[in-house]
């Protein structure tokens, strides 16, 4: 049975303010508890906070110096079919369980974590962690190790601050194979359901909905990357206020659509 969802008649968003440059080993939970502090935002039961998954991997430190990086014969040759850089395609490997299509500038590939994704997500962009030595680098930064855990850990955290039952989404952008453009999807989460089981529904006309599953998650990811941003507004958290949804056990996993269905992989 599909969890209890309605259609919010109205949806409010909100970048946390003064989040700073995450460093490895950094408590995220009390970064987010002071930023809806500077904000004067009370948690209540039923919202959402849409974490960007870059802020967990540099608390992880994620981190990998390129300069110590040597590519498998493999990965060179993959770097002068793409035209690309030789230690990134080797990340992109590791981060990899198969190669769906090459083309230049990238790697379409299926990560680990089960999804498919342009060169495993991996980022060079704000990807120095902080007190590198002079003369390190480049470098990159790859996605969290497991976001639903990191979403459940965070939940966790909240709940025992302040005592509020409240959903995590932890936020990507990735591209799509039939559009173009980037939007946030849901790399993690923890409290509120993956998809939205709309089948059965009645329409305007009395007509049953036969194949309706909405991806609730990604939606509310690509919602937050509007007021988040994606380059220097240093806003990587969003307060979302408005769903009605039933909390309960959830995985971002439950949004992969299995390799014998996908038409893209």
């Amino acid at each position: 049975m599909s969890p209890v969802i309605r259609c919010a008649e109205r949806l409010e968003l909100r970048a946390l303010p003064g989040i700073p440059l995450v460093a490895p080993g950094d408590d995220v939970a009390a970064l987010l508890l002071g930023a809806l502090d500077r904000a004067e935002l009370d948690l209540a039961a039923g919202d959402i906070l849409a974490v960007t998954s870059k802020i967990l991997s540099r608390a992880e430190g994620r981190f990998v110096d390129l300069s110590r990086i040597e590519p498998t014969p493999r990965a060179r040759t993959l770097a002068a079919e793409t035209e690309g850089d030789a230690r990134v395609v080797e990340l992109v490997l590791r981060e990899s369980i198969g190669i769906s299509r090459r083309a230049r500038g990238a790697l379409i590939v299926r990560h680990r974590l089960g999804f498919v994704t342009a060169n495993a997500g991996i980022d060079r962009s704000n990807a120095t962690p902080p007190g590198a030595p002079r003369g390190s680098g480049p470098w990159a930064l790859l996605l969290p190790q497991a976001p639903d855990q990191s979403a459940q850990q965070l939940r966790a955290a909240l709940f025992a601050a302040r005592g509020v039952d409240v959903g995590v989404v932890v936020t990507d952008s990735h591209s799509r194979p039939f559009r173009l453009g980037t939007v946030g999807v849901a790399l993690g989460l923890a409290g509120l359901p993956a998809l939205w089981d709309q089948r059965g529904r009645l329409d305007l006309a009395h007509h049953e909905l036969q194949h309706t599953v909405t991806a609730l998650a990604d939606q509310v990811a690509a919602a937050a990357d509007l007021v988040s941003g994606q380059a220097a507004e240093g806003t990587p958290a969003v307060h979302v206020r408005g769903l009605s949804f039933a909390p309960g056990d959830s995985s971002a996993r439950a949004l992969l659509r299995p390799p014998a269905e996908d038409l893209y992989a």
